[in-house]
């Protein structure tokens, strides 16, 4: 393998524009044909090999370094994550990443591809799902639209606050309230609520809303979008099968209020 490949825990050898990329993957050629494809487009790659390591890494990109990660740069802008890994599984990191609050963009793979797994995956608080085997211009063409989004959220300008009813949204704390009650939201779906809210009583199209959220370089189904208002329903409504807030607008798309 060509000595551009990164091992874990280090970064490469110069300072990139386009991202830094984590790429956690227990199976070594996958793990090293991807890390010495995206260091080959131009990004910053670190890898690990297991669940643990990987969390230790996360932890040092917010400011926490272990022992074990000691020199590790941060912050991480993507993460490429297996989800069968030794010692902390992908859905548990991921879940983990999100109950605190990380909200870096996440691109799960797996040979697991049924709809049920993806919408697990999703579920838990991953950006995208990439079923095993893919091919490395999908992978990157995946890795560039997610980053872009993300980059894309952090510019925009954000409101103090939105509010709506008894539901009020802190856009720079990513923190929504509802009836009082402080309620966590993956990333898609906080996005989701926030455009809604910014914006009520406008109806979206699927392909509106997949454009706006996941990006024009979405590859995927329009059916994501369904089951991230099926989520934020359960999340909102006081019963999800007469939604209050959001309503459908038979034959268009969605409305919030």
């Amino acid at each position: 393998m060509p000595s551009i490949l990164l091992t874990e825990a280090t970064t490469a050898p110069f300072k990139s524009t386009l991202g830094r990329i984590l790429i956690v993957e227990d199976e070594d050629l996958i793990r090293d044909t991807i890390a010495f494809t995206l260091a080959e487009e131009g990004y910053e790659v670190l890898t690990a090999s297991d669940g643990r390591r990987g969390l230790d890494m996360l932890q040092a990109s917010l400011g926490n370094p272990s022992s074990a990660t000691q020199g590790a740069v941060t912050p991480i802008d993507l993460i490429i994550l297996d989800l069968m890994l030794p010692y902390v599984n992908g859905l548990d990191l991921c879940r983990l990443m999100r109950r605190e609050g990380n909200s870096v963009p996440i691109l799960i793979l797996s040979a697991k591809g049924s709809e049920t797994d993806r919408v697990v995956g999703l579920e838990v608080g991953a950006d995208d799902y990439l079923t095993k085997p893919f091919g490395m211009r999908e992978l990157v063409a995946r890795c560039r639209a997610l980053l872009r989004r993300h980059q894309q959220f952090q510019a925009a300008p954000k409101a103090a606050m939105l509010h709506y009813q008894d539901i009020t949204l802190y856009p720079e704390e990513c923190r929504v309230i509802v009836r009082g009650v402080l309620v966590n939201f993956s990333p898609k779906e906080f996005k989701l609520l926030e455009l809604f809210m910014t914006h009520p009583k406008r109806v979206w199209s699927r392909d509106q809303l997949l454009e706006r959220i996941w990006g024009p370089d979405f590859i995927g189904e329009s059916k994501t979008v369904d089951v991230h208002i099926r989520w934020l329903r359960e999340k909102l409504e006081r019963d999800p099968s007469t939604p209050e807030y959001l309503v459908t607008v038979r034959g268009f798309g969605y409305r919030f209020g």
